[in-house]
């Protein structure tokens, strides 16, 4: 009887805890980033032996990835021309044209209005801003005196191997800008600077310049689109900039940087 006991026991011994997390780094790459704790269980996540986990709240969360999805649609929208300055767009217009309801789209464009792209119009819609050429050199001087200080710094105190591993992000806007794919091309972008930006561990910092740079790149009143060689060189820039901080050139970092914000995609 109390071996028979001892052995239930036994088959009720709880699993032993899952393996710890190891380290992956991408092999044979000098310009390899650092190494990332990946748990196990996560990575088992992405095979096809294990159940998916049921949602807890499906309708939450399928309303939110609706709305994300709206919302990036809105913004290239915006990025490419397709929403006209000064023009006005009701949310049950827009839904109708992308298939879904009025909600995510109202939703989607309170968010934009906070950005600045959009402003409410009662009982109509919403209005796309009209940008003038001032209101984008405004920007192009609050981006250059907020950022070009921390990028000089940066370039005194980053191992020129850092800049290296934002190379893939350069190469990325140029793929963009040879595709004269200018909404990806925006993302892009965003995302170098962030990037860059990043390295001097200030997220406030980071968020601030992302939404003047956001800002930025919403389309001018009247504006013509910009030549396909403008946005190859204006991304060709980002390239330079990485040479110039790895050799912490501080002149050439600053010019790069100004003219780059100038520029009608910086």
């Amino acid at each position: 009887m109390e071996q028979s006991t001892a052995r239930d026991r036994a088959t009720e011994r709880p699993h032993a805890p899952s393996a710890p997390a190891v380290a992956v780094r991408a092999p044979g790459r000098p310009c390899a980033p650092a190494e990332h704790r990946v748990p196990e269980q996560a990575r088992g996540e992405h095979t096809h032996s294990e159940p998916a986990a049921p949602a807890q709240s499906p309708r939450p969360v399928q309303r939110h990835s609706v709305r994300g999805q709206i919302l990036q649609a809105l913004r290239t929208s915006l990025v490419g021309g397709e929403l006209v300055p000064g023009e006005v767009y009701s949310a049950p217009a827009l839904g109708e044209r992308f298939g879904v309801s009025a909600t995510p789209v109202r939703e989607a464009m309170q968010q934009l209005a906070l950005e600045g792209a959009v402003e409410v119009v009662p009982n109509r819609g919403f209005r796309v801003i009209q940008r003038t050429p001032r209101e984008l050199a405004e920007l192009a001087e609050v981006r250059a005196l907020l950022e070009i200080p921390v990028m000089l710094r940066l370039a005194r105190t980053v191992p020129a191997e850092r800049w290296c591993e934002l190379r893939p992000l350069a190469e990325a806007t140029a793929a963009a800008a040879a595709r004269g794919d200018r909404a990806h091309y925006a993302e892009t972008d965003r995302a170098f600077h962030r990037a860059v930006l990043s390295l001097a561990g200030n997220d406030q910092l980071v968020a601030v310049a992302d939404d003047l740079h956001r800002r930025s790149q919403w389309p001018l009143m009247a504006a013509p689109v910009s030549r396909h060689a403008d946005l190859v060189a204006d991304a060709a820039e980002h390239t330079a900039l990485l040479d110039a901080l790895a050799a912490q050139d501080l002149t050439v970092v600053q010019s790069l940087v100004r003219e780059h914000f100038t520029g009608a995609d910086g």
